[in-house]
């Protein structure tokens, strides 16, 4: 933490809003092997262990250094998952894929990834010797690890680093309206039409079923084997949750409601004062007076593995523009490469982009990625390849700092003919700075507020008072359809009785009738 937020930190001590939370024991575990999830919790978890907590991690990136008071413990059996199937996504070779079938694929990596987490000696070894006060765990297809809590008896948060959805507001009973929020496999904006609206909720019945038919019954096996004496069904240990994070904030995307434990902390990992750049790099970006463009695809797409033939456009493009460019690639050499370009494996990606400057960064788009972009103020390329990349994407040409290209089509004349627009229209620049202007206006920055609530849940022994009553309902009951039910059978009821009042008093009327006429006939007859 810097100068000012140790100042506000110690305001806020002094006015009691901060008060002092002795170390705890706290157990995070961020198992998958996609680098970007753990580039954003990182961040915090190092913030606690400063702050005096004991802090033991599960993931794939143990450090490179030691720190006091942080632990890790590294299961690299799911370090190698994503290899095949990202250099697919970079090659152009893999097979378009139903919305089903990445369903049953997220669910099948997160049954594995579950399960090597409690499969690794050192986390049985922790499960039978260690006690935890809090755990923080990544919710994105580990339900079956929420068990945890109910073990170690212990809070839990959960953290979702691209927002939230369906199966992340259920933790909490977070209200997710479909009339104005679209599902994230749209790329609709809050001001749906009838049809948009008609669709999305379509998308979200369908995500349910995917949820509970496809991907939870998986998990429930985990489940039952990790944590057979366990007091809670996995569905009320879905629901055992203090607190989410949400790596997300209304500048970002659009206002929506949330409950009092969805917290927002889009930008966690974003230092207000970045690191220095290496001596060279610095010498770089500042005798650039003309402009920089920064290149990456990110940490799970690499661009060794791109085809290569678009390759070679993005070199044409490059070698025409002759505008420098720092280029994340992660091979020592690059044949036919310009002399305005510099390759490296590996970029302080946060410290460039903040530096003056540093003109257009080409992103694929990721949320980290993408949330970097508007906090610094540069207008994007956007080449997304999967997840929420393409809505993220979409957002930024809405929100007017981007335009976007096809990774699986990408030419040298559209490629140049985009970058020129990006680099000559001062109108994506200014959208984004707007959007800048609006992101960092917060009383306290993401960092700030994620330390206060992590500790807030500490101090109140999981802050069961923040929790909303709607976290204790099923389903039924908390979409009310019991409700709408007894209002039918209702209904029903009264206008069965009313449809046999009508038929008995036409029966009456009838019999009445027929009286009548046998009444006038037999006068008749008499006379």
């Amino acid at each position: 933490m810097g100068i000012r937020s140790v100042l506000i930190i110690a305001l806020f001590v002094s006015l009691g809003i901060f008060e002092s939370t002795e170390g705890a024991k706290i157990l995070s575990i961020f198992p998958y092997s996609g680098p970007s999830q753990y580039i954003f919790i990182s961040p915090l978890l190092k913030a606690l262990a400063e702050r005096g907590h004991e802090v033991t991690s599960i993931s794939t990136f143990p450090q490179k250094k030691p720190l006091k008071n942080f632990r890790d413990i590294a299961v690299m059996e799911n370090s190698k998952i994503f290899d095949e199937m990202l250099i697919e996504l970079a090659d152009g070779e893999s097979e378009e894929k139903s919305y089903f079938q990445e369903f049953v694929e997220l669910s099948a990596l997160g049954v594995t990834v579950a399960t090597n987490v409690m499969e690794n000696g050192e986390v049985k070894k922790l499960l039978k010797n260690e006690k935890f006060d809090l755990l923080i765990i990544e919710v994105l297809s580990t339900e079956s690890l929420l068990g945890l809590g109910e073990y170690f008896q212990a809070p839990m948060i959960g953290v979702s680093t691209f927002g939230t959805i369906g199966f992340i507001d259920y933790l909490t009973a977070n209200p997710s309206p479909s009339s104005f929020i679209p599902h994230m496999s749209l790329q609709y904006g809050s001001h749906m039409s009838l049809w948009q609206r008609t669709v999305n909720v379509l998308a979200n019945v369908v995500d349910d079923l995917c949820l509970n038919y496809l991907m939870l019954p998986g998990h429930e096996k985990v489940y039952k084997k990790y944590f057979p004496n366990a007091k809670l069904s996995m569905d009320e240990a879905r629901r055992n949750v203090s607190l989410v994070l949400l790596n997300d904030h209304f500048s970002l995307r659009a206002p929506r409601p949330y409950v009092p434990n969805m917290i927002e902390v889009g930008g966690l990992h974003i230092k207000q004062k970045p690191d220095p750049l290496e001596e060279d790099l610095q010498k770089f970006l500042d005798n650039s007076p003309e402009g920089v463009i920064y290149f990456s695809m990110g940490s799970n797409v690499k661009s060794k593995d791109l085809p290569p033939q678009t390759l070679q456009a993005i070199l044409g493009t490059f070698a025409e523009l002759k505008i420098k460019v720092l280029w994340k690639f992660e091979l020592e050499e690059l044949p036919n490469k310009p002399a305005n370009v510099v390759i490296r494996k590996w970029f302080n990606q946060p410290s460039i982009l903040a530096h003056p400057n540093v003109k257009l960064f080409i992103s694929h788009g990721g949320y980290l990625s993408t949330t970097e972009t508007i906090f610094h103020g540069k207008p994007i390329l956007g080449i997304p390849v999967l997840g929420d990349q393409f809505m993220n994407v979409k957002n930024a040409v809405k929100a007017g700092f981007a335009l976007r290209m096809d990774l699986k089509t990408l030419n040298k004349e559209e490629f140049k003919q985009k970058i020129e627009e990006l680099w000559t229209n001062p109108r994506y620049s200014n959208a984004v700075k707007t959007l800048s202007k609006r992101f960092r206006d917060q009383p306290l920055t993401p960092m700030e507020t994620a330390i206060f609530w992590v500790e807030y849940v500490l101090r109140h022994d999981g802050a069961p008072h923040i929790r909303n009553a709607g976290q204790d309902l099923s389903f039924w009951q908390y979409h009310n359809i019991d409700v709408y039910v007894i209002l039918a059978s209702c209904i029903v009821v009264v206008f069965t009785l009313i449809a046999s009042l009508i038929r008995f008093g036409k029966k009456i009327i009838c019999a009445s009738s027929k009286s009548t006429k046998k009444s006038k006939k037999s006068k008749i007859k008499k006379n």
